[in-house]
């Protein structure tokens, strides 16, 4: 088992509880390992960390507008590729109508987070109903497809050789943010029943991020029953119950839906702002060293960030700091907001990502000047 040095000192001036009554004048940074989970140190600064004028070099925050991407395709796999490191894709999916061939992926686990639209999703196990804001995780190898009514937006986040699993969630216990009774699961119901049919039908499966198509002559999708515990679930964000401190701003590991073994993902939903005089009303200052950080902004005003509209997407590479921005920042100084309305979904990864040339052509560039302060 590994075991950081580790010895809390203190030197100078400093908070006794980080996040919480900064000595005047100072701007906290938290400077750790393991994503939020690990050992942390909280720097107090003379000026902001984000506080740079000039920057140079490719690795730099990065902002991405899905809202440009405009391409419409009935196939996942023909989906608009983002991120991608050797443990995730991260991809941009928007659909309409009913797909007329099924899909299978056989390098992990899929999850599907529903951004706009809704519909129908049909797989091995029956049938799910999806409405903006679910979650539905696909196990690798199920064999799945989806009719949607109009225009439907998906992000397609897959845990390469690996799984989707719940967290940890320690001392508040396992009913906490949300019980795993919330859950729902596909049904065989009599909309499962009405599309089996004994006619040529396609699955078009993804191994290796290679294709192969293989024809049936009968609907694959037939079961008439099932049990066990390796299948789909469903989960929307308006079941998620954030865990609250009036009295500490809690770090965004606290929010954590679903985990691989390379990455976390959280969702940040509305929730009251602190309360107390002395606490952060705002995401502080960090250096997550060992983490990239995605961030898909689902709906709402986000309370950290300025000039950001929903379908966007932000990447803040490990290793530099980051945080609020200029304007969210004064806001959050003069506590004028009392609750976030946002709606996000953030992963962390320890890996690096990589940035397609699609998301390129998409990328706001002047995304790493917008912590610059405003004369």
């Amino acid at each position: 088992m590994k075991k950081y040095i580790s010895f809390p000192r203190v030197e100078g001036k400093s908070s006794r509880q980080a996040h919480c009554d900064l000595p005047n004048g100072t701007f906290e940074r938290e400077f750790g390992r393991d994503g939020f989970f690990g050992p942390a140190s909280h720097l107090y600064h003379a000026h902001k960390p984000t506080g740079w004028i000039k920057w140079e070099g490719d690795l730099r925050p990065g902002a991405f507008d899905m809202t440009k991407i405009g391409k419409v395709t009935n196939c996942p796999w023909k989906a608009t590729p983002i991120f991608h490191n050797k443990f995730m894709r991260y991809r941009y999916w928007e659909t309409s109508g009913k797909m007329d061939h099924l899909v299978t992926n056989g390098d992990g686990d899929e999850l599907l987070f529903v951004h706009a639209g809704n519909g129908e999703l049909f797989c091995d196990f029956g049938h799910l109903s999806f409405r903006e804001g679910d979650y539905i995780t696909l196990p690798l190898g199920s064999k799945w497809r989806v009719e949607c009514e109009g225009i439907a937006k998906f992000l397609l986040i897959e845990a390469t050789n690996d799984g989707y699993f719940l967290p940890d969630k320690g001392m508040v216990g396992p009913h906490a943010v949300f019980d795993a009774a919330m859950l729902d699961v596909p049904a065989i119901d009599d909309a499962f029943k009405a599309q089996w049919e004994e006619k040529e039908w396609q699955v078009v499966t993804k191994r290796h991020n290679r294709y192969s198509t293989i024809t049936f002559p009968f609907n694959p999708l037939d079961a008439v029953g099932w049990h066990g515990d390796n299948l789909p679930v469903r989960i929307n964000w308006r079941d998620i119950r954030p865990l609250m401190s009036h009295r500490y701003h809690l770090p965004p590991s606290a929010h954590t839906t679903f985990l691989s073994r390379h990455f976390v993902v959280c969702t940040f939903v509305p929730r009251p702002i602190e309360t107390d005089p002395g606490a952060l009303k705002i995401p502080f200052f960090h250096s997550n060293n060992d983490f990239d950080e995605i961030i898909f902004y689902h709906q709402g005003q986000f309370f950290s960030r300025d000039n950001i509209h929903p379908g966007m997407i932000t990447l803040h590479p490990a290793g530099f700091a980051h945080g609020p921005h200029p304007g969210a920042f004064k806001i959050g100084e003069k506590a004028a907001r009392k609750e976030t309305d946002e709606v996000a979904v953030m992963v962390d990864t320890r890996e690096a990502v990589e940035i397609t040339e699609e998301a390129k052509a998409v990328e706001w560039k002047s995304y790493v000047d917008s912590w610059k302060e405003k004369p």
